[in-house]
């Protein structure tokens, strides 16, 4: 939708630069010497430079900029040609600007997010390492207790009880 706006604004622009070409000529009208279907115009003034915006110069292609230029002198020309490149220098300045910026931005945002993990990977660590001091004394404590059963505890004596089996019969 939005090329079907450019297209129709173009061939409005188009027609209405002509029609304002065409009104204001101060010389003699030729018709191009190798036969095309262009007309070259002489003009006082220089209207065809005056009726671009600068919106319009930025975002025109080149091959509808040469139309434009059709008739102006050569200093003209340069001076739209050095126009559209200065306007087209700073909307690209423009563009990078705003990518760094958001490009910095995207950085600090995942400067806080690892920021925060490697703070909570911290935290989980000297938990971790609470847990293994614990379970540590917990191990050496049954081995104190297991080295102490192996060397003989000290129980009391045992006794002999016989069991006799009587006859009946």
């Amino acid at each position: 939708m939005e090329k079907l706006d450019k297209d129709k604004w173009r061939q409005q622009n188009r027609s209405a630069l002509s029609v304002s070409v065409l009104s204001n000529v101060a010389g003699v009208m030729t018709a191009h010497p190798k036969g095309s279907k262009a007309i070259k115009v002489k003009k006082e003034t220089n209207e065809n430079a005056l009726t671009l915006s600068d919106q319009e110069l930025v975002s025109m292609t080149v091959r509808e900029l040469n139309q434009h230029l059709r008739g102006l002198t050569k200093e003209e020309i340069i001076q739209l040609k050095q126009r559209r490149r200065t306007l087209k220098n700073r909307g690209y300045a423009t563009s990078c600007r705003v990518k760094r910026v958001t490009q910095k931005e995207e950085l600090q945002r995942q400067r806080t997010n690892l920021q925060q993990e490697v703070t909570k990977l911290s935290r989980e660590n000297a938990n971790m390492r609470l847990e293994l001091d614990c379970l540590r004394s917990k191990y050496e404590a049954l081995q104190k207790y297991a080295r102490t059963m192996t060397k003989g505890p000290t129980l009391p004596a045992t006794s002999v009880i016989t069991i006799v089996k009587s006859s009946d019969s």
